[in-house]
């Protein structure tokens, strides 16, 4: 079967991985379409890098059998309702890849014929960082049509496809929110409080490196239980409150230590879960 051609609205870091991605498995992008300024520079050199050419949005033809749209979560109702505006949208696909908004954000293009769906890649994008997506989860979900088309392109990059109900997606965002920027923000904090401890930040990265990439592969090799350790799985609870105590200085870091700590009480192997449980209680506020 033909690939179809695609043209990617937003040539921001989701955008750019993806248009290469899709460049790479061999899909003609026939246009990245951006709103001028920063983006345009951003979606000229995306268009160099993928032999096909930049455009602002009210010079795009979208002739493209099918519409990526990689804008902000906030942005892709206004812009979806933007792009019904123009051409022809009937047979077309278009996709968006929010992970926690369902395909409902492009109804404006679904009433102008289009079939509408979501594609959302389980990774993370940043800036000059062009991800691998082979074995990298997509989650789908829209009308029949858009989802046999993303679950095919999903598979041409090497993707595992998951088909999720428009209800479900909040709850499958937040669960990717555990998986990478709140595991920065839970490192952030362990930098704090290596500072506290007398560290520098280059010797706080120093030691975090090693014993963060371990406990990740003993999770993918062993499962949670297999990977836990520390004084929670030997009910040290003198460890913990000497640490509560400590981490006064850094609150936040404190608050975050207390609340992880009561979730390992209910998921992970923790000896002395009472006297832990008393411990670790919420102050009255």
């Amino acid at each position: 079967m033909r690939k179809p051609t695609i043209a990617i609205v937003g040539p921001g870091n989701l955008g750019s991985a993806m248009a290469r991605a899709l460049h790479a498995a061999g899909y003609r992008v026939e246009e990245i379409v951006h709103r001028g300024g920063a983006s345009g520079r951003r979606a000229r050199t995306l268009a160099r890098a993928v032999g096909t050419r930049a455009v602002e949005l009210e010079d795009a033809k979208f002739s493209a059998d099918m519409v990526w749209i990689c804008v902000s979560d906030g942005a892709i109702g206004a812009c979806a309702g933007e792009l019904a505006k123009t051409g022809k949208w009937a047979g077309k696909i278009a996709l968006h890849c929010s992970g926690a908004l369902s395909s409902w954000e492009l109804k404006s293009l679904k009433q102008r014929g289009a079939a509408v769906g979501s594609i959302h890649p389980m990774m993370t994008f940043v800036r000059n960082v062009r991800p691998e997506l082979r074995g990298v989860t997509f989650a789908i979900e829209g009308d029949p049509r858009a989802v046999r088309a993303a679950r095919r392109v999903a598979q041409d990059l090497g993707g595992r496809v998951v088909v999720i109900a428009a209800r479900r997606k909040p709850m499958y965002h937040a669960f990717g929110a555990f998986t990478s920027p709140l595991i920065v923000a839970t490192v952030a904090a362990a930098e704090r409080v290596a500072r506290k401890a007398g560290l520098s930040e280059a010797s706080a990265r120093a030691a975090i490196g090693p014993i963060l990439q371990q406990t990740v592969r003993n999770y993918l090799e062993r499962g949670k239980a297999g990977a836990f350790s520390g004084p929670l799985v030997r009910g040290d609870v003198e460890t913990v409150r000497r640490h509560l105590a400590v981490l006064r200085a850094v609150p936040e870091a404190r608050d975050a230590y207390a609340a992880l700590a009561r979730s390992a009480l209910r998921t992970l192997p923790v000896k002395k879960k009472k006297e832990l449980r008393e411990l670790l209680k919420p102050a009255r506020r």
